[in-house]
């Protein structure tokens, strides 16, 4: 399909050059039609149609010339004086030509080597400088449109990189509670098994793609929710209120995740009675997301690997949605809140 889509573009432009030259060549027998005012056609202004559509040919020549030789390899070299010779020979050249076909077309007068060279420098000039035009042109367009794909592959690979970043650092909390369960020989260690399967198969399959339905990031969201409950039994107030009243909206792959790993990461421990407050809502194209957790001010265990989620996430937020999304992050009253919105395009 890229292949075939790329021969339709060349062809375009092909037929695009065709037609722009085919309207060139006829130009001359227009105007003559214009002048004449629909009377005869006299043999010396047939004879002179002629001479000018065959110069017509040395026009294209000029042009094409200055667009694949003259102004790549001289002028966008900075070879400004081999580029001026190459023109002016072949300036000469297209007057010796002309003189010799008007000599041959037109014998009822003389040429005038002076009317010759004015009259064709002219038109020499002008498609010279068109053609130098259209390959600076051309090219910049060209360039920019490169700069354009790298820097959506340089975007890609670095969103690309920073979700790897996350998937081991949830990963290794997974196992953390997995490590846990065991110790206590729960019997929630098989559905936990299970949960962290589906888990599984959801980052290294689903994740693949450029966005998925909010609905199965929240449902991802919700279980591992759901691994950390059974983590923490009673030990956490754990409030949790995910309202999807518009699920169909996309969203990039483990974008929420972050902030409940943080939540529960920084929210327990050492604190005393540990509460983490978790809400999503949608609502005429807007995500917002919250989530709140106790904290003590110096956690230094915790500190030493600390804001490595939040900072990934703050630059993907930065990189996907630009504008449209704000983010707040908030401690107070031994509170750290985090508030996130998105405003998704209708």
């Amino acid at each position: 399909m890229k292949l075939d889509f790329k021969l339709l573009k060349k062809y375009q432009k092909v037929v695009v050059h065709i037609l722009v030259w085919t309207a060139l060549f006829l130009l001359p027998y227009i105007l003559a039609l214009q002048v004449e005012d629909g009377g005869p056609r006299s043999e010396l202004t047939r004879k002179i149609l002629l001479l000018n559509s065959i110069m017509n040919i040395l026009w294209a020549a000029t042009f094409y010339l200055n667009t694949l030789i003259f102004v790549p390899r001289l002028l966008f070299r900075k070879k400004i004086f081999l580029f001026i010779i190459g023109n002016i020979i072949f300036f000469a050249g297209v007057v010796l030509f002309n003189r010799w076909l008007y000599g041959v077309l037109i014998t009822e007068q003389p040429y005038s080597l002076f009317n010759g060279i004015t009259f064709n420098a002219l038109f020499f000039l002008f498609f010279a400088l068109i053609g130098t035009v259209f390959k600076s042109v051309s090219d910049r367009v060209r360039m920019e449109r490169i700069a354009q794909e790298r820097e959506s592959e340089n975007l890609k690979t670095e969103l690309s990189f920073l979700r790897s970043q996350i998937s081991p650092h949830f990963l290794f909390n997974v196992l953390n509670n997995i490590v846990a369960l065991v110790r206590l020989k729960s019997e929630e260690l098989e559905p936990t098994i299970i949960k962290l399967s589906s888990l599984m198969q959801y980052m290294l399959y689903e994740t693949d793609e450029d966005k998925v339905l909010l609905r199965s990031e929240v449902d991802y969201l919700q279980s591992y929710i759901d691994l950390q409950k059974l983590r923490f039994g009673d030990r956490l107030a754990l409030n949790v209120d995910l309202k999807l009243k518009e699920d169909w909206h996309a969203i990039e792959p483990m974008l929420l995740i972050p902030f409940v790993e943080n939540a529960f990461k920084h929210g327990t421990g050492l604190i005393k009675d540990p509460e983490i407050d978790i809400s999503l809502q949608t609502s005429d194209n807007r995500l917002t997301f919250r989530v709140k957790n106790k904290y003590i001010e110096k956690d230094i265990a915790k500190d030493k690997v600390s804001g490595i989620g939040l900072a990934n996430v703050q630059r993907r937020l930065q990189l996907l949605y630009g504008n449209n999304h704000s983010l707040h992050l908030d401690k107070s009253n031994d509170w750290f809140t985090v508030t996130l919105e998105i405003t998704f395009e209708p």
